[in-house]
């Protein structure tokens, strides 16, 4: 396998932890980590001497600006995951604008911010993968409580079409998956006691694998991954 430079946005914990793993199994890969918890990465990754770590606030307004600075040095990416997520479970009448404005910042402006950032160091054959929510795939069952989240993991679909419309003479590949319920710290700080039929061990196994060689014949693509119909 090729060796390629990926980075991965939301690592700390959950899905994006295991993402930087098990691409970092492959010694030959360069993967770089972001989030805001630079000792919980460090320490996750240690064992990983492909494996670089950088802290990341998504919820500020220069979520642009700092990936510049952090990435000044590197030449190319080949991979971008955009992975990080920001979950609010409220009703309706009680969501707050503080909600809604985290819940849209990090879900989805900052993805398309890291994008505008990162994209100068792309080149035809990369791939952006955004992961989103079946929550905000279009015909999905809905849940009580989602609107701040679900509102704003479809936008990041929309997001996905729009870029792949715009740069399909590029060869910079971006598609979307929107995941099923899978058992992360997030999920179990929102839906306490909730036992989803998905670890992250196995899902970051299947979006790996998507990263790696999806992008050869899909482009602009919003794939649910559940194990139930939407």
């Amino acid at each position: 396998m090729t060796s390629k430079t990926i980075v991965v946005i939301g690592a700390s914990r959950g899905i994006g932890r295991e993402l930087v793993i098990q691409f970092a199994k492959n010694e030959t890969h360069q993967v770089i980590a972001l989030a805001r918890n630079l000792e919980a990465m460090n320490t996750e990754f240690a064992d990983f001497p492909n494996v670089k770590s950088y802290a990341i606030d998504l919820n500020k307004d220069s979520v642009k600006t700092d990936l510049e600075i952090t990435f000044s040095g590197i030449s190319t990416i080949d991979i971008l995951i955009n992975n990080a997520g920001y979950l609010v479970n409220k009703p309706f009448s009680e969501i707050i604008h503080a909600d809604l404005r985290d819940s849209f910042q990090v879900n989805v402006i900052s993805a398309i911010e890291s994008v505008q950032a990162l994209l100068p160091k792309m080149k035809s054959g990369s791939h952006i993968v955004n992961i989103s929510s079946m929550g905000g795939f279009q015909g999905s069952a809905k849940f009580p409580g989602l609107t701040a989240y679900s509102t704003s993991k479809a936008a990041l679909c929309s997001f996905t079409e729009l870029f792949a419309e715009e740069f399909k003479d590029s060869g910079i590949k971006m598609n979307c998956l929107c995941l099923g319920a899978v058992q992360t710290e997030m999920l179990e700080e929102a839906f306490p006691g909730y036992l989803a039929p998905m670890d992250a061990k196995k899902m970051a196994n299947y979006i790996t694998n998507f990263a790696l060689t999806a992008h050869e014949w899909i482009n602009g693509k919003i794939i649910p991954v559940s194990l139930s119909t939407p």
